[in-house]
C-alpha cells in the first residue's frame, strides 16, 4: 500500500496545559497540579496524527518568529511533518492555548490565534501543486473563513477530496458544504450547523440527514465515548467507541479527525475509516497533552481489526 498523501491546512499553538481537581468557576484561582507546555493547534495536532500514522503530510500554517514557532517546527520535524509550507511571521506571535484538564479528562480551552489569523489565500496558493498530488486536502477552522475557502475551491477544482473539521464553529455557507466531502463535527457543531437552539445536542441521525440536505456529501459526527454517526446519501450508521479510561481528551476530537482523513486516503471505505479514527481517538485520550497524546500506526493496528 502507497503512503496517503495528505496535505493540511490549519492552525499552530503551544498549549499549555495544567491539570486540576476541577475546572475553576468565573474568579475563581484554583491550585493546579501538573502543567505541561506541548505543541497544539487544531491544524498542527492533525497534520502531526497523520504523520505519526504513516501518512505523507505538507502542513500549510504560520507560526511566529519566536522560541514558541521554533519549539513547534522542530516538533513537526521529529514526527516526520513536511513543513516547507509553514511560514514563520515576523509580524505576529505564535498562537497560544491556555488549557485546564480536571480529574475525569475533561478540559477548558482559551487560545490567542496570533500568526494563526494572518494565514492567506496567497500562502495556500504556494502549496498549489502539492494539493494537486495529494489524495485529500484537511481543514479546521482556527484560520480566517477567507482561507478555508479558498483552499476548498482550490482542492475541488483540482479534484481533490475535502475533509473538513468545522471546529471551533462558526458559520458556513451552503455553497460551501457542497463542496466537502466529509463533513466532522462533533454533535454540538453538528446542531449548530442546522440551526438547532444553542446548547441542543441533536440525535446524531437527525443532524446528519439535516446536513446532508444542506448539501454535504458525506457526515461524520463524533459523540465523544459513545463512538460516531457515519452518514451519506445512502444511509447512516453507528460506530462503536474503543472503552479506555480517559486522562486528557483535549486532542480526541483532532485525532479522530485526521486519522478519519488517513483512512479515506488510504481507501478504506467511509465507515471503515471511522472504525479505524476511533481506535486513533481512543488511545490518544489515554495520554497527556495534545500533539504528545497521538499514537504511532504500530500502537493502533495492535489493537486489531482494521
Amino acid at each position: 500500500m502507497s503512503r496517503a498523501k495528505l496535505v493540511v491546512v490549519g492552525s499552530s499553538n503551544i498549549d499549555m496545559v495544567v491539570k486540576a481537581e476541577r475546572i475553576p468557576c468565573p474568579g475563581e484561582t484554583l491550585l493546579g497540579n501538573e502543567f505541561a507546555m506541548v505543541p497544539g493547534g487544531k491544524g498542527a495536532n492533525q497534520a502531526v496524527c497523520a504523520a505519526k500514522l504513516g501518512a505523507d503530510v505538507k502542513f500549510v500554517a504560520r507560526v511566529g518568529d519566536d522560541v514558541f514557532g521554533e519549539t513547534s517546527l522542530a516538533n513537526f520535524h521529529r514526527v516526520g511533518v513536511n513543513t516547507e509550507f509553514v511560514i514563520k511571521d515576523t509580524d505576529h506571535p505564535s498562537g497560544v492555548a491556555l488549557i485546564v484538564v480536571d480529574i475525569a479528562g475533561e478540559n477548558a480551552i482559551v487560545v490567542a490565534p496570533g500568526a494563526n489569523h494572518a494565514l492567506t489565500p496567497a500562502d495556500v496558493d504556494r502549496a498549489a501543486e502539492a494539493i494537486r498530488v495529494a489524495d485529500v486536502v484537511l481543514l479546521q477552522l482556527e484560520i480566517p473563513s477567507e482561507t478555508v475557502t479558498h483552499t476548498i475551491d482550490l482542492a475541488r477544482a483540482l479534484g481533490v477530496r475535502v475533509v473538513l473539521n468545522p471546529a471551533p464553529i462558526r458559520p458556513i455557507s451552503r455553497e460551501t458544504l457542497a463542496k466537502v466531502d466529509v463533513l466532522v463535527p462533533n454533535q454540538h457543531e453538528a446542531a449548530y450547523l442546522v440551526g438547532a437552539p444553542s446548547g441542543l445536542e441533536l440525535e446524531a441521525e437527525l443532524a446528519a440527514r439535516k446536513l446532508i440536505e444542506l448539501g454535504a456529501r458525506a457526515v461524520v459526527i463524533t459523540l465523544g465515548s459513545n463512538g460516531a454517526y457515519v452518514a451519506d446519501e445512502s444511509g447512516g450508521h453507528f460506530v462503536e467507541a474503543y472503552k479506555v479510561t480517559a486522562v486528557d481528551t483535549t486532542a480526541a476530537g483532532d485525532a479522530f479527525t485526521a486519522s478519519l482523513a488517513c483512512g479515506i486516503a488510504e481507501g478504506m471505505s467511509l465507515i471503515d475509516a471511522a472504525r479505524f479514527a476511533t481506535k486513533v481517538a481512543a488511545l490518544s485520550v489515554t495520554r497527556l497533552g495534545a500533539q504528545s497524546s497521538m499514537p504511532s500506526r504500530d500502537e493502533v493496528d495492535r489493537l486489531g481489526g482494521i
